[in-house]
C-alpha cells in the first residue's frame, strides 16, 4: 500500500503532508490554476478530511516501485456519494510532487465545492474574529 493511503486512511492528515515535495503541485477537481507548494496544499488537504464522510480507498493501481500511482475512493459530501481519483506522481527521491484529484459524478463535485468553500469562509472568519 501507498504511504499516502495508509496516512490518509488512518486521518494522519500530518503524515500525509509530509509525503508531499515542498514544490508539490496540486490540481483540483474545482479550481482551474493549480495549486503549488506544500503549504498551500495542507490546509486543502485537511478542509477535505474534514467534509468528506465514510471516505475509503477501494482501488490501488501501480507497482510499489513505480513513480505514478492512482488511489481510487469512495465517499459521501452532504447527501451526495462520489467516486474519485487521486493521482500520484513521485519526484526521484519518493515524495509526491503532483498530486491531481478527479471527482464524478458532476452533482457530488459541486456539493464538494460549495462544502469546501463553506468550510474555508467559516476559517476566515474564525481567523478575523
Amino acid at each position: 500500500m501507498h504511504p499516502f493511503r495508509v496516512a490518509i486512511e488512518a486521518r494522519d492528515i500530518d503524515a500525509a503532508v509530509a509525503l508531499l515535495s515542498d514544490d508539490v503541485v496540486f490540481r483540483s477537481p474545482i479550481a482551474f490554476k493549480p495549486y503549488r507548494g506544500r503549504a498551500a496544499v495542507a490546509p486543502i488537504l485537511r478542509a477535505v478530511a474534514q467534509v468528506f464522510q465514510d471516505f475509503r480507498y477501494v482501488r490501488e493501481i501501480g507497482a510499489e516501485d513505480a513513480a505514478d500511482h492512482a488511489l481510487v475512493f469512495q465517499a459521501r459530501v452532504a447527501d451526495q456519494q462520489i467516486e474519485g481519483s487521486d493521482f500520484l506522481h513521485l519526484d526521484d527521491h519518493g515524495a509526491i510532487d503532483e498530486l491531481v484529484v478527479m471527482i464524478r459524478p458532476l452533482s457530488g463535485m459541486l456539493a464538494l465545492r460549495d462544502t469546501m468553500e463553506a468550510q474555508f469562509t467559516a476559517a476566515r472568519g474564525a481567523v478575523q474574529a
